[in-house]
């Protein structure tokens, strides 16, 4: 059935389940936390799960085609590794630790907005504060400035589930009372800076990426630096725990989220994105965004019974409208210069071949008309 669909059909059934994976994931990392794993030790087990997929998918596809790898790329590869896998993810995990699965999932819209304040910075993007789509996106910015302070300290009146048989046991809410039971206030504002950092370095190696890419194909560039991010997080959780008894992993929910993260969030859709990119545009992929925050909040009140504030929903259409706020202003600067161009293009004169220059017989010959002007000057 799926097969017979068109391609814009697929495309948008694509989209689904890509936030739908990402939505699982925020909430199964959420459950792994709760039930007492170490983040740093759930980050090294999930680069290296997706290492152990990605490398031989890399290796069966990329062996005959793949640039050679030489010392310096590989260099800036690890750089790249190190600062927007390993450190994303460690700060990100310690982030969710304290507040929420949906507050998580809320802070993803503002990477893409992030990713806009960067490329402006490096001189990537156009703002124009005087002119319109520079006002909207501006106003897009600061919606999502307004977006991080709500959720951070505003709470609201709770929502609380419909469902009363979890899935798993709640160890925590979308809200700052809520998770009081396990953390305080002040870990609540921490968890949220830590996740918003968490998207400024996913928003700068994003910008950074290019010319990296170029020297390697997208699959290569991915394997090689979830490589070295496992190499790094081992080092950054041995560093931090050293009781190994807590290393350990069972048939439990911790194991579950490593391996959804690592196969299905990191290499499925890692080529849904691709292929969705290639189909639709990167546009179109960045639009659904906001459907991670809407599956998040519906999976975790009824698999773990999260209750979602006032504050949090508050805080994820703030972000939401920040989002839209960028594309929009984003739009109107494209129209805006393919006008410009069109206008160019029309007003631009042709090539004209210019008149034959009569030398001075001709001027002096009497001017004789052809049977053509004759016939015209009879009728």
């Amino acid at each position: 059935m799926f097969a017979k669909m068109g391609g814009s059909a697929k495309a948008y059934a694509a989209v689904l389940l890509i936030r739908l994976m990402y939505s699982g994931m925020h909430v199964m990392s959420k459950v792994a936390l709760d039930q007492g794993m170490n983040p740093l030790v759930f980050v090294f087990y999930r680069h290296t799960t997706a290492a152990l997929v990605l490398i031989p998918i890399t290796f069966v596809l990329e062996r005959r085609k793949a640039k050679p790898v030489t010392f310096t790329i590989g260099w800036k590869m690890f750089v790249h590794a190190l600062y927007g896998v390993t450190a994303c993810g460690v700060l990100f995990n310690l982030g969710l630790n304290y507040a929420s699965a949906t507050s998580s999932s809320a802070l993803y819209n503002v990477q893409p907005v992030i990713t806009f304040i960067l490329a402006v910075i490096f001189g990537m993007e156009t703002l124009k504060l005087t002119r319109f789509h520079g006002k909207v996106k501006f106003a897009g910015i600061l919606f999502c400035i307004a977006g991080v302070t709500v959720l951070a300290f505003y709470e609201g009146p709770m929502f609380r589930s419909f469902n009363h048989h979890h899935l798993f046991q709640n160890g925590g809410s979308s809200s700052p009372a809520g998770a009081a039971e396990t953390h305080s206030k002040k870990q609540w504002v921490l968890g949220i800076f830590l996740m918003t950092l968490s998207n400024v370095l996913a928003g700068l190696w994003t910008v950074l990426q290019g010319p990296l890419i170029e020297d390697t194909s997208k699959l290569m560039n991915t394997a090689l630096q979830i490589s070295c991010a496992s190499v790094q997080a081992f080092l950054v959780a041995v560093a931090a725990e050293r009781d190994f008894s807590k290393w350990k992993l069972g048939w439990n929910v911790g194991l579950a989220a490593i391996v959804y993260s690592g196969v299905i969030v990191t290499a499925l859709s890692y080529y849904m994105q691709m292929w969705t990119i290639a189909k639709r545009g990167p546009v179109f992929l960045a639009m659904s965004t906001p459907l991670t925050f809407v599956f998040t909040i519906v999976i975790s009140s009824f698999i773990i019974g999260d209750a979602v504030s006032l504050g949090s929903i508050f805080a994820g259409v703030l972000l939401v409208g920040g989002l839209y706020n960028v594309f929009w202003g984003k739009s109107i600067e494209e129209r805006d210069d393919l006008t410009k161009i069109s206008a160019a293009a029309a007003g631009k004169p042709g090539l004209e071949l210019p008149p034959p220059q009569k030398n001075k017989a001709d001027l002096q010959a009497p001017q004789v008309p052809d049977d053509d002007d004759g016939a015209e000057a009879k009728v």
